[in-house]
């Protein structure tokens, strides 16, 4: 008598996670969509109320990390709302460039109204890609960011070879991203706080509870950091190293192109 829940290894071959569900590869990239469909409108509220507003904290140290300099390009890849792509374009000045890139159309249209608002678009463009296959010439970026966009990618051995593609040599990749707790104790509170208080948060104020829980999940199934240090170097990146930020719940890896 069989199991009907066991795997075979070509099923593996053909699912992957989404959030705590196993589900077909080639169906994932569009149950995210529909998530960040749904979420898109309040996001930047919610990541502040997540987070009490150390989110802004995590992202001023990806961008002190970065050293962009005046003139060069960078690409923010699942850039959103576009709080990195406007602070990027100040570094970068008017002859540099920043792509800010989702391959989300409602985050998208969200992130360029904002940066219109902030006057933030003569020196930014906006593209649609996927992460998976950057729509970019070889060695034609100085600086790639991507902030708590990876665990949402469905192949991320494949993203993390066509970020270090389109990077220039010498060129940094910065990965921030939820992580896993350094403690125990913090881990079990986290925990507590992401299946219960974050759904609820969603509900009441997006009114998609069902989006903030996937989310949740979703961090449980990203790689820990000393795993996604290894994907990096396995995917080609050199000196590659993470700094750990409050307490482990987020980490922010960084690799170089030699």
């Amino acid at each position: 008598m069989t199991d009907d829940t066991t795997s075979t290894p070509h099923e593996e071959e053909n699912t992957t996670d989404f959030g705590f569900s196993r589900v077909n590869r080639g169906d994932k990239a569009g149950m995210v969509r529909g998530v960040f469909d749904s979420v898109a409108g309040r996001y930047d509220l919610m990541n502040d109320l997540m987070s009490g507003g150390i989110h802004r904290i995590w992202k001023r140290f990806t961008i002190e990390l970065s050293a962009v300099r005046t003139g060069q390009t960078v690409l923010d890849i699942a850039g959103g709302t576009g709080d990195l792509a406007a602070k990027f374009s100040r570094l970068v000045g008017p002859e540099g460039q920043v792509i800010l890139a989702d391959i989300n159309a409602a985050m998208l249209t969200v992130g360029r109204d904002r940066l219109i608002d902030k006057g933030a678009t003569g020196n930014v463009q906006v593209v649609q890609a996927d992460a998976q296959a950057l729509p970019f010439d070889d060695n034609s970026i100085d600086c790639i960011t991507i902030a708590f966009g990876l665990r949402n990618v469905t192949d991320k051995a494949m993203a993390l070879r066509s970020m270090l593609r389109v990077l220039r040599p010498g060129g940094r990749l910065l990965v921030l991203e939820f992580s896993t707790p350094t403690s125990a104790l913090l881990g079990k509170l986290y925990d507590q706080y992401s299946f219960q208080i974050l759904p609820a948060m969603g509900r009441l104020i997006a009114q998609d509870a069902e989006s903030y829980r996937y989310l949740a999940e979703s961090i449980r199934q990203h790689p820990d950091q000393e795993t996604l240090l290894e994907m990096m170097e396995v995917a080609g990146f050199a000196n590659c190293r993470y700094h750990n930020m409050t307490g482990g719940v987020v980490a922010l890896h960084q690799g170089f192109k030699a």
